[in-house]
């Protein structure tokens, strides 16, 4: 799902993470690394991979800029970025996944580090920690490539935050990034992966660069296939929701199962403008492609919760940005539901169909649209198709006017929630279903 850049409030992620790594040096040391184990380990089966299970997710995206500059199409040269994230499990070891599935070259990462987050772009004194790849501190992803750094001790809890640095000496080129972080990133310029403080780092964005995942291993939950990717588009991904507060509807849903005193592993794999049937230029692969990358090679995942197709509806009127896609028919949309049902099944995933949220007075209210999403909910409620379904359209309508969302619940552009909407789905989700 998109918006106008006026409506494009992105929110945060924050992580504090325990830590019993080796003090990263103030100057820290490089080496030259072969990627093709780390490469093969990070698409392994879950098997391969032992108990390590996925905490934190985003979706891998093309160089783009719909909404105004960011460093994605740049790309860096002797920077450092520095990104915050919250994980939703715990663990006694960690890896992260860094991705250069878009990249034209191979992408070298001349360093990287883990620290305690502490205010903006600021780490706790004395928690930096190095990250290395098969046992070196610098790494060469191959274009289109995705790996894994090392599993090094690294005590998390659920809902705690870690703040990520890589150091990239070299021209990058364009940048796979994911546009819609609704958080914020800060980049310096030179090597300051090792700084405590966040001075150096003095130019925001609200984008992720590289950084595709945080997995663990030796958590409480063991090697259970418990966790739960939410797939989706906007809506998912929290766009309204407010920056730096981790209130998209799966981090309340991870809020909400952590509050159990069970945390579940909840990750996010929704992209901003996203569609289910149709390639677009600025918001990814259709979902019926990405599925099979995003979705089915997270390792610990058991569930997965569908809530996509309203800009398969709406990309072919002109609200869309980069020009319509081809217009898409309810059959069609049901059938793209259908592919991933089936992907999803024949990875032993159970599915939650999820109806799709209220449009009207938004850019995408027109009585051909509205038709269209009516005539596909009542298939999400009646087919049979998912192994259980949640009606977020009635979580977030307002009873006077079903088809509007409650105001209460609106972003303020009627097709996107605001914080307390996404509360109000996460909250429409049986956990005993999931």
């Amino acid at each position: 799902m998109t918006t106008g850049t006026s409506t494009l409030r992105r929110a945060g992620i924050a992580l504090l993470a325990t830590l019993t790594l080796a003090t990263v040096p103030a100057t820290a040391a490089t080496a030259d690394s072969a990627t093709g184990a780390t490469a093969t380990a990070a698409t392994a089966s879950p098997a391969a991979s032992g108990a390590w299970r996925g905490v934190w997710a985003a979706s891998p995206q093309a160089p783009t800029a719909p909404f105004g500059a960011n460093w994605s199409q740049q790309g860096f040269e002797n920077q450092t970025v520095r990104q915050i994230v919250r994980v939703t499990a715990g663990g006694a070891r960690a890896r992260i996944e860094l991705t250069n599935r878009y990249g034209s070259t191979p992408l070298r990462v001349t360093g990287a580090t883990v620290a305690r987050t502490a205010e903006g772009g600021a780490v706790e004194p004395g928690s930096v920690r190095a990250l290395t790849f098969g046992g070196r501190g610098s790494v060469t992803v191959p274009a289109g490539g995705t790996l894994l750094s090392d599993g090094v001790p690294f005590r998390t809890r659920a809902l705690e935050s870690v703040t990520v640095t890589l150091y990239l000496a070299g021209p990058t080129g364009p940048a796979t990034f994911h546009h819609m972080a609704s958080a914020t990133s800060y980049r310096a310029s030179g090597d300051h992966r090792a700084d405590t403080s966040g001075a150096a780092f003095t130019e925001t964005g609200t984008s992720w660069y590289y950084l595709s995942g945080v997995e663990v291993s030796g958590g409480p939950r063991g090697a259970r296939r418990d966790g739960i990717v939410a797939f989706g588009d906007s809506i998912t991904d929290g766009v309204g929701s407010t920056t730096d507060a981790d209130n998209r509807y799966p981090d309340e849903l991870a809020e909400r199962l952590a509050a159990t005193g069970r945390p579940r592993a909840v990750l996010n794999h929704g992209i901003g403008g996203n569609e289910v049937t149709n390639d677009t230029t600025w918001a990814g692969e259709a979902g019926v492609v990405r599925f099979r990358k995003d979705v089915l090679t997270e390792k610990g995942v058991g569930t997965v919760i569908l809530l996509e197709g309203i800009n398969d509806f709406g990309g072919s009127g002109p609200a869309f940005p980069g020009g319509p896609t081809p217009e898409v028919s309810v059959n069609r949309l049901i059938e793209g539901h259908r592919t991933l049902i089936r992907q999803a099944h024949a990875h032993g995933l159970k599915v939650v169909g999820a109806t799709l949220t209220p449009i009207k007075g938004s850019f995408y209210d027109t009585p051909e649209n509205e038709a269209k999403r009516e005539a596909f909910n009542a298939w999400v409620r009646t087919s049979g198709a998912y192994d259980t379904v949640v009606d977020l359209d009635r979580a977030v309508a307002d009873p006077a006017d079903p088809d509007r969302i409650l105001p209460a619940y609106d972003s303020g552009d009627h097709i996107h929630p605001g914080d307390a909407g996404y509360r109000a789905m996460a909250e429409a989700l049986d956990l005993d279903e999931l």
